[in-house]
Protein backbone atom coordinates (compact mmCIF):
# COMPACT_ATOMS: atom_id res chain seq x y z
CA UNK A 1 0.00 0.00 0.00
CA UNK A 2 1.22 3.30 -1.02
CA UNK A 3 0.00 6.62 0.75
CA UNK A 4 0.28 9.81 -1.49
CA UNK A 5 -0.89 13.22 -0.89
CA UNK A 6 -1.51 15.41 -3.97
CA UNK A 7 -1.58 19.40 -3.32
CA UNK A 8 -2.95 21.72 -5.81
CA UNK A 9 -2.75 25.28 -5.97
CA UNK A 10 -3.64 28.19 -8.38
CA UNK A 11 -1.18 29.24 -10.91
CA UNK A 12 0.70 32.74 -9.99
CA UNK A 13 -1.42 35.47 -11.57
CA UNK A 14 -4.79 33.35 -11.44
CA UNK A 15 -7.09 35.78 -9.04
CA UNK A 16 -7.93 34.14 -6.13
CA UNK A 17 -11.28 35.14 -4.07
CA UNK A 18 -11.52 32.69 -1.97
CA UNK A 19 -7.93 33.70 -0.47
CA UNK A 20 -8.72 36.54 -0.65
CA UNK A 21 -12.17 36.31 1.34
CA UNK A 22 -9.82 34.61 4.37
CA UNK A 23 -7.64 37.34 4.01
CA UNK A 24 -9.99 39.79 4.83
CA UNK A 25 -12.09 37.02 7.49
CA UNK A 26 -8.57 36.96 9.55
CA UNK A 27 -8.73 40.30 9.49
CA UNK A 28 -11.63 41.15 11.00
CA UNK A 29 -11.29 38.58 13.57
CA UNK A 30 -8.00 40.72 14.86
CA UNK A 31 -4.92 38.70 13.23
CA UNK A 32 -2.06 40.94 12.13
CA UNK A 33 0.59 40.88 9.92
CA UNK A 34 -1.46 38.36 7.62
CA UNK A 35 0.70 39.59 3.89
CA UNK A 36 -1.23 37.45 0.90
CA UNK A 37 -3.46 34.31 1.45
CA UNK A 38 -3.96 31.77 -1.37
CA UNK A 39 -5.96 28.77 -0.74
CA UNK A 40 -5.91 25.33 -2.65
CA UNK A 41 -7.17 21.70 -2.17
CA UNK A 42 -5.31 18.50 -0.91
CA UNK A 43 -5.88 15.41 -1.34
CA UNK A 44 -5.10 12.15 0.49
CA UNK A 45 -4.97 8.59 -1.73
CA UNK A 46 -4.56 5.36 -0.81
CA UNK A 47 -2.92 3.03 -3.60
CA UNK A 48 -3.19 -0.88 -3.94
CA UNK A 49 0.46 -0.83 -5.24
CA UNK A 50 4.16 -1.58 -4.37
CA UNK A 51 5.09 0.05 -7.54
CA UNK A 52 6.43 3.74 -6.68
CA UNK A 53 6.99 4.52 -10.35
CA UNK A 54 3.56 3.19 -11.43
CA UNK A 55 1.77 4.95 -8.41
CA UNK A 56 3.28 8.23 -9.56
CA UNK A 57 2.33 7.78 -13.10
CA UNK A 58 -1.08 7.29 -12.03
CA UNK A 59 -1.77 9.91 -9.76
CA UNK A 60 0.08 12.08 -12.17
CA UNK A 61 -2.96 10.86 -15.05
CA UNK A 62 -5.47 11.09 -12.20
CA UNK A 63 -4.31 15.21 -11.84
CA UNK A 64 -4.18 15.74 -15.41
CA UNK A 65 -8.06 14.32 -15.81
CA UNK A 66 -9.85 15.57 -12.91
CA UNK A 67 -8.14 16.56 -9.96
CA UNK A 68 -6.43 19.20 -11.03
CA UNK A 69 -7.36 22.42 -13.85
CA UNK A 70 -4.14 22.22 -15.51
CA UNK A 71 -5.30 25.49 -17.18
CA UNK A 72 -5.00 27.57 -13.68
CA UNK A 73 -3.36 24.90 -11.24
CA UNK A 74 -0.65 23.61 -10.49
CA UNK A 75 -0.14 20.35 -8.12
CA UNK A 76 2.50 18.34 -6.70
CA UNK A 77 2.46 14.50 -5.39
CA UNK A 78 4.39 12.82 -2.86
CA UNK A 79 4.45 9.74 -1.99
CA UNK A 80 5.19 7.73 1.57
Amino acid sequence: MIKARVTVTLKNGVLDPQGKAIEGALSGLGFTGIGHVRQGKVFDLELESVDKAKAEADLKAMCEKLLANTVIENYSISLD
